[in-house]
């Protein structure tokens, strides 16, 4: 079964160099229990590194860019060679002036393919890795050229000092939320101009006006969601961490993902063609990103039977959904369950919150 995706778009380029994708509600949705093997779409490593610190027994990271997998390997040679602190530098969290200093040191943990990646990018590494991608580079234009027109860095400020839900929600609707906001945020985002950050045959499913629907999911972000508590929201809006880390880079976690590297392992291969090379009962839990958004039903529901067929019973797939609503046919029943409370529940506390739906279905058979 070859890749649909594959096809159509560009995967020569570091696309994201950032997940995009709430790991908090990801490990909460897949009980990851040690001496169990998880499977991941790679895409820049960090919901992958983060499965590490439930210490299964194996994590297999697939991409079909290897300058995805070249974002993994960087990061996994940064967890072996740097403190937290520097870590955190290199990546751009924190201010630094020495990344390429810290970059030199993770280099030789790298293989020749991926040291050359890296060393014909080093106004990125300057600017710290996770700026490196063309959605990331899509967000800063919205940062560095959109934003000042709809409001000066002090309102920004307010915004992401959060506060109580009824504090959140009257300095949304008096001061944030004007027309200017809803104008350009809708042009911004629209399915022309996100194609730009995204690639644009990743829309080729996808129906209605996405600006306004990004619009909405972004008000419950500023609102329901506290923005000191975001850090998604704080990178879009500063290219910082400023309050919040995402759950691969908080300290308490570091630890427990360097001590588990040595499980991790990463192919650059479309998940079709790795199904082709496993047998049945192999895999514990999926994390499988918005991929399914990208393929035609057909081909998501052949791709679902596949999946059920390598895992193990009572495994679980999570995904996302962003634009195209995707989840388990009726006609599968009796070999996946939707744990649609669970789902909804931590779709309410995701802070990567352009995403639609979370879902979460078990593996029955």
């Amino acid at each position: 079964m070859d890749s649909e995706i594959a096809a159509r778009a560009d995967f020569s380029q570091i696309r994201y160099a950032q997940v995009w994708e709430d790991a908090d509600i990801l490990l909460q949705a897949l009980d990851i229990q040690p001496g169990q093997v998880c499977l991941s779409i790679a895409s820049a490593g960090d919901n992958a590194l983060a499965m590490l610190s439930r210490s299964p027994e194996r994590v297999i990271a697939l991409d079909l860019s290897s300058a995805q997998l070249a974002c993994l390997e960087l990061r996994v040679a940064a967890y072996r060679e740097l403190s937290h602190d520097e870590l955190l530098i290199l990546i751009g969290s924190q201010s630094g002036k020495d990344r390429e200093a810290l970059y030199q040191r993770c280099r030789k943990q790298l293989s020749g393919d991926v040291q050359q990646f890296w060393d014909r990018r080093s106004a990125a590494i300057r600017k710290g890795i996770g700026e490196a991608g063309r959605f990331e580079r899509y967000f800063a234009i919205f940062r560095r050229y959109i934003l000042p027109l709809i409001h000066h860095r002090e309102q920004v400020n307010r915004l992401l000092k959060g506060g109580t839900l009824e504090q959140r929600q009257t300095f949304y609707q008096q001061d944030w939320d004007t027309w200017r906001w809803r104008a350009l945020f809708r042009l911004f985002f629209s399915r022309f101009v996100m194609g730009l950050g995204r690639d644009p045959s990743f829309f080729k499913y996808v129906e209605g006006r996405v600006g306004d629907r990004i619009l909405e999911r972004t008000r419950y972000a500023l609102t329901a969601l506290d923005p000191a508590e975001n850090p998604y929201l704080q990178w879009i809006l500063t290219g910082q961490h400023l309050t919040a880390l995402p759950y691969t880079l908080r300290p308490e976690n570091f630890d427990a993902i360097r001590n588990n590297l040595d499980r991790l392992e990463w192919q650059c291969i479309s998940l079709e063609n790795f199904l082709d090379t496993v047998g049945e009962n192999a895999i514990n839990h999926y994390n499988l990103s918005d991929i399914f958004e990208y393929l035609s039903p057909d081909h998501y529901h052949q791709l679902l039977q596949r999946l059920v067929k390598a895992g193990r019973p009572g495994g679980r797939l999570a995904y996302w959904n962003m634009l195209v609503p995707r989840s388990r046919p009726a006609a599968m029943a009796d070999q996946l369950q939707p744990l649609t409370e669970l789902a909804q529940s931590l779709h309410a506390q995701d802070k990567a919150f352009f995403y639609s739906a979370f879902i979460v279905e078990e593996i029955i058979k």
